[in-house]
């Protein structure tokens, strides 16, 4: 039984276990892009979230599910392999990045051929907070080990796509307060979906960083 296996043996099922099913959840989203009827959607200017009110929207909502199912358990492995503490603010971030997720689906975007909604508004917010905590709380663990010689490949690994998330995240930041400016919507003023999707691609690899990093924690003796 799995309460039975010892503490490494879990954090090498549960990296393993995560990581394969962040890259199923990914496929099945990227898939979209490139199969009818949403091959039709702009990657440029739509965001991802659109695809949620299509004919093939399960698939969306499927994939985006079994990404947070496995950006779970990553954390999970991340704290079997004590690299993180389960009540750290770092394992807050990676937790609210799966919340933030299981929410995009179970509260749609804004359907603007009908208008403005309550639910689109908590699909925005939990877009906002998924994005930004997990980069934060990924970088939150690579500064806890960046002393630790072993780690340094892991930890510049991990660092880079979150730093270059937040990045593209910052681009979003700048149209936004640039409003009063340009006289013109934000999501107007930068190929949106093109930023997301590229926040998106560093997240997932962010999140793979560290599931490669618990699986090598799990299998390196402890000093």
């Amino acid at each position: 039984m799995i309460e039975l296996m010892p503490p490494t043996a879990l954090a090498r099922t549960f990296a393993a276990a995560g990581s394969v099913a962040v890259l199923t959840g990914v496929l099945a989203v990227s898939a979209l892009h490139v199969l009818p009827p949403t091959a039709s959607i702009s990657p440029v200017r739509r965001t991802i979230s659109e695809y949620a009110y299509s004919e093939t929207g399960w698939v969306f909502n499927l994939g985006v599910l079994v990404l947070a199912a496995g950006s779970l358990a990553v954390c999970v492995a991340l704290a079997y392999a004590k690299l993180i503490r389960p009540a750290s603010v770092a394992s807050l971030g990676l937790l609210l990045w799966s919340a933030g997720l299981a929410a995009v689906v179970y509260f749609p975007k804004h359907d603007w051929s009908v208008g403005p909604s309550t639910h689109g508004t908590i699909h925005r917010m939990a877009s906002l907070v998924a994005f930004l905590s997990l980069p934060l709380g990924a970088l939150l663990v690579t500064v806890m080990w960046r002393r630790e010689r072993r780690w340094r490949g892991s930890v510049w690994l991990t660092a880079i796509p979150a730093l270059a998330a937040l990045a593209f995240f910052s681009v979003i930041i700048g149209a936004y307060l640039l409003t009063p400016y340009t006289g013109r919507p934000w999501w107007d003023v930068i190929p949106l979906g093109f930023v997301e999707r590229g926040m998106a691609t560093f997240e997932v690899l962010t999140m793979l960083a560290l599931g490669r990093w618990a699986w090598r924690a799990s299998s390196t003796p402890r000093r």
